[in-house]
């Protein structure tokens, strides 16, 4: 039997973790704290019986992430949702903005929102079911 390949989680340090909690939920109103604790810094596990953001409370503040396609470095996390206009009316009715224009192509749309960190994140929601109309890219 083969098993599929997902991403289980990833971790992020933020300046205000209830600010990042705040993100995610209202982008995924359905996400809820999994477990947490106090250890050498506050951290939580944010999301729903498959995947979760493990988001850590930074010690040092004030450092900006830099986003920069050029460096090397994590530029943005990527989602499959249901339905990105949601997620877009969710997020830009708490003040949150769009951090790349929506991106309406044949077989996806993708829409691009920054959390209080400068972090970026991708969702996108799929037209098809068709792997190679999922997959398929402009040249």
């Amino acid at each position: 039997m083969t098993q599929s390949i997902y991403l289980e989680h990833a971790n992020i340090t933020v300046n205000d973790l209830q600010e990042a909690i705040k993100f995610f939920q209202t982008a995924f109103p359905h996400f809820r704290i999994r477990g947490g604790g106090h250890g050498t810094r506050e951290w939580v596990h944010l999301g729903d019986e498959h995947t979760y953001i493990a988001l850590n409370q930074a010690k040092l503040s004030d450092i900006a992430a830099e986003k920069n396609y050029d460096k090397k470095g994590i530029n943005h996390i990527g989602f499959v949702v249901p339905n990105v206009e949601e997620i877009a009316h969710n997020l830009l009715s708490k003040g949150y903005k769009r951090d790349y224009p929506k991106e309406v192509e044949q077989f996806r749309i993708r829409d691009y929102f920054a959390d209080a960190d400068g972090n970026q994140f991708e969702f996108v929601q799929y037209l098809s079911e068709l792997t190679e109309e999922r997959n398929k890219y402009h040249s």
